[in-house]
């Protein structure tokens, strides 16, 4: 009788493990409506986490208010590891000092997990142009300052402060015409409205291929794998502008750094997967992991260059 009661509570036991191990669930919150690259990664994060943890994963898209309604949630959210936010960089380094009121803390409220992944931005112009390079640009826009004018997806936007830190960096005077949003203002460049843009390279690739855009440059620090003709801004002779699209992956404030180190890693192992790199260049993005100490850093200088840029310029949001 003793040992069929001792096996019976045995079971019990490993039922309410099993039971409690059921009831653990991940969310990761995308602050932006499903389709582009913030639920992208999401999903693969949630899929992988899935996979290698047995724990229920599901992404949640909670847009609104520019992505402060999905980051909010994960500010209030229990520092247990449990509520995660993949999130662009423009949330977390350029809104702080673009948006007036700004309603968080990056370095208060949340704790950086890693990096996830990035896509280079390019200068581009319209073939109509007679822009051959870098140093045709330069040389006009010295010529007639406030002649040409550059195109952006919005005011306060990366690509807006790509322009601007090009202006500073190079010493021009270029005129910001804004749109609302990368199509819009993308359109116009094809059709030789608006002569020059900075874009995201996946955007314009197929344009710069058919001839219709001409690539001038990158600003990013490597030449892209997509690619590779395309030579950096920095091997041109124009120095400091070093603009990336990329995503974050952060955690409530409270969460412990060994617990953030250890999601660090993971995601880094779900990233890494070859199928995974595969769903990355299907949206022109590559693997860009981070530990949580390296990523705090970089989400702080960032911000500092664009504090800056926008103080400097006197930006203000739209």
């Amino acid at each position: 009788m003793k040992k069929w009661w001792l096996k019976l509570s045995g079971l019990a036991v490993c039922v309410l493990a099993m039971s409690a191990h059921a009831q653990e669930r991940l969310t990761i919150v995308a602050p932006f409506p499903p389709g582009g690259p913030v639920d992208v990664l999401s999903r693969i994060l949630a899929e992988g986490w899935q996979k290698k943890t047995g724990i229920t994963s599901v992404v949640e898209n909670l847009p609104g208010a520019a992505g402060n309604l999905g980051i909010d949630k994960v500010k209030r959210a229990k520092p247990d590891g449990k509520t995660l936010l993949v999130v662009p960089a423009g949330n977390l380094t350029i809104n702080p000092t673009l948006m007036t009121n700004f309603p968080f803390n990056i370095e208060r409220d949340f704790v950086p997990i890693t990096m996830l992944a990035k896509a280079p931005n390019v200068l581009v112009v319209s073939a109509q142009t007679k822009l051959g390079s870098v140093r045709d640009l330069v040389a006009q826009a010295k010529a007639r300052p406030g002649a040409l004018a550059y195109a952006s997806p919005g005011i306060g936007s990366g690509l807006h402060l790509a322009g601007e830190l090009f202006k500073q960096q190079t010493g021009t005077d270029l005129l910001h015409v804004p749109y609302k949003g990368t199509g819009p203002a993308l359109n116009d460049v094809l059709g030789g409205t608006v002569p020059i843009m900075f874009s995201n390279l996946p955007a314009t690739l197929p344009h710069i291929k058919s001839g219709r855009l001409i690539a001038l440059g990158l600003t990013d620090t490597a030449r892209s794998m997509v690619a590779p003709d395309i030579p950096t801004l920095a091997e041109q002779g124009v120095s400091g502008v070093v603009v990336t699209s990329w995503y974050g992956l952060l955690a409530p404030a409270g969460v412990a750094p060994e617990m953030a180190e250890q999601l660090a890693k993971e995601a880094a192992e779900i990233l890494a997967q070859p199928d995974t790199r595969e769903k990355l260049q299907a949206q022109g993005l590559s693997h860009a992991t981070q530990k949580p100490a390296e990523f705090s850093v970089h989400i702080k200088a960032e911000t500092q260059t664009w504090a800056r840029i926008i103080k400097a310029r006197g930006i203000v949001a739209e």
